[in-house]
């Protein structure tokens, strides 16, 4: 099955983010990535507390984003690290986590990857992005060569919509990720459910 992810920015929330946040998980995408890198590591351990609590009700996995010691703290299934951070993790503390994932940005990236445990991948910036203003995106072609280097489920990032969605997929993509739509859109159901209509 072809999952949705939503990968947040509470910066781009116009209201409260957990409210934001408890809707969108109401609409039951196929995980939510806490990524909110600014956060000092006690506040980001205070957020994810109560995102895992809001997730839990919804049967929606919750993965913790960059801050390895609080999803340790906190006794969570999964960790999303950007590949430098990946790198620096102790084996023991890698494998600590069922669900491992990476950001890779090449073919290389993602076979470190693959080798460092990581169960699955994001690759990205696909297309372009404002996330990546002035940067243009890596392209289908990069997406297909990331799917064919690695068996892992490697779920697409930037710039994906319902226009270019099956397009991802069939380059190869297991998913794809989505940050600013879920977070501005009216209603996370329909937008959720506009998705998988256009699949």
């Amino acid at each position: 099955m072809f999952k949705l992810f939503w990968v947040t920015d509470r910066t781009l929330c116009p209201g409260d983010f957990l409210s934001r946040l408890e809707a969108i998980a109401k609409a039951r995408p196929d995980g939510i990535i806490l990524r909110e890198k600014d956060l000092a590591p006690e506040d980001y351990r205070a957020l994810a507390e109560k995102a895992l609590a809001v997730s839990a009700r919804y049967d929606v996995p919750c993965i913790l984003h960059t801050f390895a010691g609080a999803a340790r703290d906190l006794g969570a299934h999964a960790l999303h690290l950007p590949l430098p951070a990946l790198t620096a993790l102790d084996q023991g503390t890698r494998r600590a986590f069922p669900v491992l994932g990476a950001s890779c940005h090449s073919v290389e990236d993602a076979v470190l990857a693959r080798s460092l445990g990581c169960t699955y991948i994001t690759a990205g910036h696909v297309f372009d992005t404002d996330c990546k203003r002035g940067l243009p995106g890596r392209g289908l072609d990069f997406l297909e060569q990331v799917c064919q280097a690695v068996s892992l489920p490697v779920y697409a990032i930037g710039g994906i919509a319902a226009g270019n969605l099956a397009a991802v997929r069939a380059a190869g993509a297991a998913g794809a990720c989505f940050r600013s739509g879920p977070m501005l859109c009216a209603d996370p159901a329909d937008y959720f459910a506009q998705l998988r209509r256009s699949l």
